[in-house]
């Protein structure tokens, strides 16, 4: 295994689809996928199989898979190389660092599809959808720009709920049951190996589309209140 994850880090190290820590490219990537089509985010895409599919679903949109593990990334850009596919690409970096790589309203829309929920309290600064990655987030989409959670954590999805509330985000698709809808978008008809997992045993799909307002502000006590019910209804 040890041998595997070494050949696939020295091979995507070739790879010109994967950009790992770059320096100066923020504002610049439009040039690198030569044209000037919107830019969307899968957000610790793992593999990178839903940027691959949303990016051969919508050839009109240029896609970002971002992940911090090389060996993961490895897979969808290989793919996406094979496929011919140029309007998808990987970054590999931090998430929090993310600010680092794109200017203000450089980002159409971002896509979070089955994040680790970091059911843990005191992991919950960790959540991809808790206000310090919102506000992140914020600097980098352009005005109204969505962000889309697919999930099959009720916690995960209810605390993102919550968080909407709480700071007056704007709400436009809430799916308690993604499959039990009749008609859903292309998009939300993708399935991961991972979501064949069903890892929370929920047999449900939930998910949220949502923007930001103009500010979000930064007294988060409303939500610590929250998670701290939240953390006793665990330990009952």
């Amino acid at each position: 295994m040890a041998q595997k994850k070494l050949a696939r880090f020295n091979e995507i190290s070739t790879f010109k689809n994967v950009l790992q820590y770059p320096e100066d490219i923020a504002g610049k990537w439009k040039d690198f996928f030569g044209n000037h089509h919107p830019i969307v985010l899968e957000l610790a895409c793992g593999k990178g199989e839903y940027t691959v599919q949303l990016a051969k679903r919508n050839p009109a949109k240029n896609y970002i898979g971002v992940d911090i593990k090389g060996n993961r990334l490895w897979v969808g850009a290989k793919e996406t190389i094979r496929d011919g596919i140029t309007n998808a690409a990987f970054l590999r970096t931090q998430i929090d660092k993310i600010e680092q790589y794109f200017i203000p309203g450089e980002i159409e829309e971002i896509w979070l599809t089955f994040p680790d929920p970091h059911l843990r309290r005191s992991k919950a600064k960790k959540r991809l959808t808790h206000p310090k990655f919102l506000r992140l987030y914020k600097n980098i989409l352009k005005a109204g720009g969505a962000i889309h959670l697919k999930t099959d954590s009720p916690d995960l999805y209810q605390f993102t709920k919550t968080v909407i509330e709480l700071y007056h985000l704007n709400i436009f698709e809430d799916m308690d049951d993604v499959y039990s809808v009749n008609a859903i978008s292309e998009e939300l008809k993708i399935r991961t190996y991972y979501e064949s997992l069903d890892i929370s045993k929920s047999n449900k799909i939930f998910y949220l589309r949502f923007s930001l307002p103009l500010t979000i502000e930064k007294d988060d006590e409303l939500l610590h209140k929250f998670l701290k019910r939240e953390e006793l209804n665990v330990n009952e």
